[in-house]
């Protein structure tokens, strides 16, 4: 099935037989995604009695308790509410989930202090006009993206005046491959989720971001329909499965 939209006055098409996945599965185990520290997804049968939620032990049906931390164990998008004070939730925030998206590749800078930045000198004359969402995919890039531990590595992380030039550029919607916008550990100052949702003085109520993505080299960067597909969690954020369809 093609659906056909008009993006910048020009007409594109997009084959939705043909999704790109960019998520993360969510799995039990220690070999996936995960950073913060958090505990690795567990997931267990329910027992009551003589229930047991489990095929492979006897019971009927499968029936299991799942235990995970949205924003340690995978693709997951967020809004202002991982920040604020006040209550926010993903449910409420991502009402549309449809949006014209460029996908970039681009290698962060190394600082001296060795952090590996993505600054807004990178992005600068990237931009396609008109753009909705942005997917930033970090070189170098292999599928070891898929089960890495970033617990205490410092990942890179992208400087708040990159955001800003991104916010200035009327973007939405940021998705990238890495654990967070911020620096892993930065006294709490959180420069980059602030200046994407203008947090406190004019909120985004509507802007999300979504990190742990994987985008595949085989995938050519450019002009995408993006689909952002979230379980409806009254939380500041849900694991998330966003889809890419080329746009041609």
């Amino acid at each position: 099935m093609k659906i056909s939209i008009n993006f910048n006055n020009n007409p594109f098409s997009a084959d939705l037989n043909q999704p790109i996945d960019i998520s993360i599965p969510l799995k039990e185990g220690m070999e996936t995604v995960n950073c913060f520290w958090a505990t690795y997804m567990d997931v267990a049968p329910v027992r009551m009695g003589s229930f047991v939620g489990s095929t492979q032990e006897g019971g009927a049906v499968n029936f299991k308790t799942v235990k995970f931390t949205p924003h340690g164990n995978g693709t997951h998008t967020e809004c202002v509410g991982h920040i604020s004070k006040e209550v926010y939730t993903i449910n409420q925030s991502l009402k549309q989930f449809h949006f014209v998206s460029q996908l970039i590749s681009i290698y962060p800078q190394k600082q001296e202090n060795g952090d590996r930045v993505i600054t807004k000198e990178q992005l600068e004359d990237e931009l396609i006009e008109g753009i909705q969402a942005i997917v930033i995919r970090t070189q170098p890039n292999d599928d070891l993206k898929l089960q890495t531990n970033y617990s205490g590595t410092n990942p890179p992380f992208i400087h708040h005046e990159a955001i800003e030039y991104l916010v200035k550029h009327g973007i939405e919607h940021l998705l990238l491959d890495l654990p967070s916008v911020d620096r892993e550990e930065d006294d709490g100052k959180l420069l980059a989720h602030k200046a994407f949702w203008k947090y406190p003085e004019n909120i985004r109520t509507n802007a999300t971001i979504t990190e742990l993505i994987y985008v595949d080299n085989r995938v050519k960067d450019g002009l995408y329909l993006l689909n952002i597909q979230i379980a409806s969690f009254e939380l500041d954020a849900s694991p998330s499965k966003p889809v890419l369809y080329k746009l041609k």
